[in-house]
């Protein structure tokens, strides 16, 4: 009995991944050579999908029908994802530790504890391995109800089910044209690369393809089951899984098929899986974990729309105006896009290097700012301001949204979109 339950989940999981690794593969094979040219660089580097999700298809199916959490008492698996997360943030403090007394020239004996932290945190790791399976069991049943009680289910269970492993991401090789923000290709990369082997990587890329070039660090990947970074960070956690758990939803949608047709749709899928994430994310913590709820953001008129306040002057004041990030950030897009508008690609350049500088100096240690930067995280554009710049899809994913009666409603109107202009003329149509 135990084995064909084993055996159903597996077919079931396999289903799953292997349309999200088909979806996935093809997203970055664009219309360009651009991905080709640049493999030239990252054939070696390149993540392995297809063994990591072999072995997590097999975990899963193992913790699947196992279903450990069922032989927990009922108060006990939330608290077996507390400690989990203690744990976690415990590792990554033993992590910085030992990162700082390797780098110290001038600590006498610093060998005997070094040895006694890698100790510790050899036994941290032990207790995580095997706190890990029953948390990420509970997290995915937990997050599967709040997604059914907002009417993202059927026969009450979500399609795909909820399935998530925390592990090391890969990083992605972004590449956007200099004379314009657009991403034209995006490779996953090893986990492993140094901040070093980032920048030798896109100054090759640059040099030789003239064109703009990043890696990023990525929290998820849509994959099957989804991949997620380890974090101590509930809040964080949690909407990271609802976020990759809607691009798989999506995956078998035409919003989701067309992920990669252009810049509009890619926007609009990133936005639509980051509203749903932001808001399942947040109904989970108030169902299972109320006192880990993050402070509320009051949203306000100014923090809607980023503008040069024309005509006016502002109240003098001897205090210093705080730098902030989003309305820097916004700031810094909009120049720049007026900047290659205008054909000034190296001027453009320039001032990205130099804005980059100020934000290290305001404490955002940004490794690079360029046009491949924009147009990664210029699709994340369910907040107002930031790397968008004036982009105006964002805003009008966020405006179905509010024009929705649910969250349900919205994401199943959305799925179907295949143009930005279809997605205007939803907005437009919605009764006032």
């Amino acid at each position: 009995m135990i084995f064909i339950k084993t055996f159903k989940l597996g077919v079931r999981i396999t289903f799953w991944s292997l349309v999200c690794v088909c979806a996935l593969t093809a997203s970055t094979i664009l219309a360009n050579d651009y991905p080709e040219k640049a493999r030239l660089f990252t054939r070696s580097l390149e993540f392995d999908y297809v063994t990591w999700t072999v072995q997590a298809i097999w975990q899963k199916t193992l913790q699947q029908s196992v279903s450990l959490d069922d032989y927990l008492p009922a108060p006990r698996p939330s608290e077996i994802v507390r400690e989990y997360l203690k744990v976690e943030s415990q590792i990554a403090q033993l992590e910085a530790e030992i990162e700082i007394r390797y780098a110290d020239p001038n600590q006498a004996g610093k060998e005997a504890v070094l040895q006694e932290l890698h100790k510790q945190l050899d036994q941290r790791r032990r207790i995580k391995n095997v706190l890990a399976p029953v948390a990420e069991s509970t997290l995915q049943e937990q997050i599967g109800v709040v997604l059914a009680e907002n009417g993202l289910a059927f026969l009450g269970q979500p399609l795909p089910p909820v399935l998530y492993h925390s592990t090391p991401l890969p990083t992605a090789l972004i590449i956007s044209p200099r004379e314009t923000i657009q991403q034209d290709a995006n490779i996953s990369l090893s986990a492993d690369m140094t901040a070093g082997d980032m920048s030798v990587l896109e100054d090759r890329v640059m040099r030789q393809l003239d064109v703009s070039a990043l890696v990023v660090l990525v929290g998820g990947v849509g994959i099957y089951p989804t991949m997620v970074m380890p974090t101590s960070d509930l809040a964080w956690l949690a909407d990271t899984v609802a976020h990759e758990w809607t691009h798989n939803f999506l995956t078998t949608r035409p919003l989701g098929l067309n992920y990669e047709t252009n810049g509009e749709l890619r926007t609009i899928n990133e936005t639509t899986a980051s509203i749903v994430g932001g808001e399942i994310g947040n109904l989970l913590l108030k169902k299972y974990y109320p006192d880990l709820l993050p402070p509320e953001v009051i949203q306000t008129p100014e923090t809607e729309i980023v503008t040069e306040n024309e005509g006016t002057s502002p109240p003098e004041s001897n205090e210093p105006e705080e730098f902030e990030y989003r309305k820097e950030m916004h700031t810094t897009r909009v120049r720049v896009d007026e900047l290659l508008a205008a054909g000034k690609i190296e001027e453009a350049e320039a001032f990205m290097e130099q804005r980059r500088q100020e934000f290290w100096d305001n404490g955002f240690p940004i490794r690079r700012i360029n046009q491949a930067y924009f147009a990664f995280y210029g699709a994340y554009a369910d907040v107002p301001g930031g790397a968008a710049g004036q982009d105006p899809v964002g805003p009008t994913v966020r405006a179905l949204r509010a024009q929705s009666g649910s969250l349900a409603q919205f994401l199943q109107q959305i799925s179907w979109v295949t143009s930005y202009q279809q997605l205007v003329d939803m907005v437009k149509d919605k009764p006032k």
